[in-house]
């Protein structure tokens, strides 16, 4: 199994399924990945009013860029 980060139109379907009232194993059947992957997702990037998926991608990216940035 190949690693692959979750998408942002992912992120927006994590969202909206979680506000439907979906379980953590049913959206990661919906999205084809693992259940723990949609947990620590949500874990990792939820704020204080909760996840929000346009919070999640920037911190993702931030985190992408922090990570690049080479160390002296």
């Amino acid at each position: 199994m190949s690693y692959r980060q979750l998408t942002h139109e992912q992120r927006y379907q994590i969202y909206g399924l979680m506000k439907a009232g979906f379980t953590y194993t049913s959206i990661a059947s919906e999205l084809g990945v693992h259940k723990s992957t949609v947990g620590r997702e949500v874990r990792r990037n939820r704020g204080g009013r909760g996840y929000r998926p346009k919070q999640a991608q920037e911190l993702t990216t931030a985190r992408q860029q922090l990570r690049a940035t080479p160390r002296i």
